[in-house]
């Protein structure tokens, strides 16, 4: 980038981050706020120079002294590129942000829940809706409840782009997030593609550790065409997105009462709870500790990508309330 040292760096994609997951330009006064969230402290002055530095370079484009700056193609670009190293372990950060974000009341059906945001042609999006429907009703997904926007509409922290119409679909991390609040800590190890047989799991025939991940597994597997959803959805066989996490043997009495409530509330996705210390669809167990198996959100998004309908994916990528969502059916 040339900036003169690594640390102006990290700051300038921070600042970055921070304009691209806003829906509506920003000034110094808010950016510098919001750098707290990352550990930065910059005073408004000292965000205004870096502003300064990243306008001269194309990243940002200031629209008007009262409404602030937005990210131009380049800073995107730019930002995908950069410091690749700081974001190992992007997947698994991602994950802890979003289920300690997560405010949702399984008893009340409200407060803030986890969505993947999915990006359509607003000309192909019907059809996508018809491909999708299968994987709904078969229940290979975490939750039946959705929510679409057309463009310029925001979906949680996202706005949707031009000529696009976005869906939301409930996230995995909804599971970690209630967990969390109920006291029980889960780790999320691994996001793969799951061998199903007879409508049951049989075995991951891929894996990427979130751990070591720069970016959201799903979205990897979804572009290399390597899920079968709609050959699940219609006989039983095929493969699907999962993902595989853990919590401690002795929590289990307060996860299934957990995962309980989140299923009368629309949002299951739980496959398989093994037993304590007991090896889940061929993977191994920690001491004392039980593998749980979960649908990915975005597994009906893989069905329509496999019928070549073009997606544009953000998955793990917001909060947005619950009582916006609506069912599936009645979209």
């Amino acid at each position: 980038m040339g900036f003169e040292t690594q640390d102006v760096e990290r700051k300038t994609i921070a600042i970055m981050k921070i304009l691209r997951d806003s829906p509506e330009p920003l000034g110094a006064r808010v950016i510098a706020q919001r750098l707290k969230d990352y550990g930065i402290e910059l005073g408004e002055r000292a965000v205004r120079y870096h502003l300064k530095l990243m306008d001269e370079r194309g990243f940002t484009h200031l629209l008007g002294r009262r409404d602030g700056r937005v990210l131009t193609e380049r800073g995107v670009e730019e930002m995908g590129s950069a410091l690749v190293k700081d974001k190992v372990g992007f997947a698994i950060s991602r994950i802890e942000l979003l289920a300690f974000r997560t405010t949702f009341d399984s008893d009340k059906l409200s407060g803030l829940i986890p969505v993947n945001v999915s990006f359509f042609s607003r000309d192909m999006f019907d059809r996508a809706i018809d491909v999708m429907k299968p994987a709904f009703e078969a229940g290979i997904c975490v939750s039946n409840l959705v929510a679409i926007a057309s463009e310029g509409e925001a979906l949680g922290d996202l706005t949707v782009p031009k000529g696009k119409i976005g869906l939301a679909t409930v996230c995995s991390i909804a599971i970690n997030g209630a967990l969390l609040k109920a006291g029980v800590p889960m780790a999320s190890r691994f996001s793969g593609i799951l061998q199903i047989r007879n409508n049951k799991p049989l075995r991951f025939v891929e894996l990427i550790e979130y751990a070591g991940c720069s970016l959201d597994p799903s979205e990897v597997f979804i572009r290399a065409r390597m899920t079968s959803v709609r050959e699940v959805a219609s006989t039983g066989h095929g493969r699907v997105l999962a993902t595989y996490r853990e919590i401690p043997a002795l929590s289990r009495p307060i996860a299934e009462n957990v995962m309980a409530k989140l299923k009368s509330a629309g949002v299951e996705g739980l496959l398989v709870m093994g037993g304590t210390s007991e090896p889940v669809c061929e993977i191994g167990v920690e001491l004392n500790r039980i593998g749980i198996i979960i649908y990915n959100g975005l597994n009906p998004i893989a069905a329509a990508v496999e019928a070549g309908i073009e997606a544009e994916n953000r998955g793990m990528s917001t909060v947005m309330e619950y009582q916006r969502l609506m069912k599936f059916k009645e979209l």
